[in-house]
């Protein structure tokens, strides 16, 4: 479970969380959870692996507020070796607040699509090992 805390610059006019933040606490949330899972951005990059987002959604239940603590869940939701997608779900106090996902794909440094089960091994079982974890 990661924690944000709402900053004051992350709110609108009406005091309330701009939209476009919850998607940097996404970010936010899915570095913690793959250095949880002992594959840190540094780590992956270092062995060429890069992970674009190519999809992104959001589902906004209620709002936040400065300096609101915003739990977030990640979970792995699907992935199939060649796509992966990530589920969080984000709550204030045990109140939902939002449930959003994101798609990656996975390209070496020419930018060219990778197959983690034959690349990296120990990635894709940590992926895969954890898909059966968030059902």
């Amino acid at each position: 479970m990661y924690r944000h805390t709402v900053r004051y610059y992350e709110t609108d006019k009406m005091g309330i969380t701009h939209h476009s933040n919850y998607i940097r606490w996404m970010e936010e949330a899915r570095i913690a959870f793959l250095k949880e899972k002992g594959f840190d951005y540094a780590r992956l990059e270092n062995e060429g692996i890069y992970s674009p987002v190519i999809n992104i959604s959001c589902q906004y239940i209620r709002p936040t507020t400065f300096p609101d603590d915003i739990d977030i869940d990640v979970t792995v939701k699907a992935f199939n070796g060649v796509k992966l997608t990530l589920m969080y779900r984000m709550y204030k106090a045990d109140t939902p607040v939002c449930q959003s996902e994101s798609m990656h794909c996975f390209l070496d440094k020419s930018g060219k699509p990778i197959r983690l089960k034959k690349s990296f091994p120990e990635f894709y079982d940590m992926l895969t090992d954890n898909i059966k974890e968030s059902r």
